[in-house]
């Protein structure tokens, strides 16, 4: 899996298997290894985040951290999943 960052113990990726067609553009957060039931985060064209679900139950703080992370580091996400996945799809 494509590892974005990290935020301590947490790692940010996309997952490799999105399926066809192609979801919108989001992340994976898990703690360690990345898993199928880790948290997924859905980014907007405009970088702005929202908690598709949180399977890893990671802490309300710590989520939050993440993901104003996200949102400030979004254009460089956009351009890692373009070359990841050849295309750039938005959930709204």
């Amino acid at each position: 899996m494509p590892q974005v960052f990290k935020f301590g113990s947490y790692k940010v990726y996309f997952w490799l298997n999105e399926g066809e067609p192609l979801e919108p553009v989001h992340v994976h957060v898990s703690q360690g290894i990345p898993s199928k039931n880790s948290t997924k985060i859905w980014i907007s064209s405009a970088g702005k985040c929202s908690v598709a679900n949180n399977m890893s139950k990671i802490p309300s703080k710590t989520l939050n951290n993440i993901v104003r992370l996200i949102e400030t580091q979004y254009l460089e996400i956009f351009s890692l999943w373009k070359e990841t996945f050849g295309e750039l799809k938005f959930y709204c």
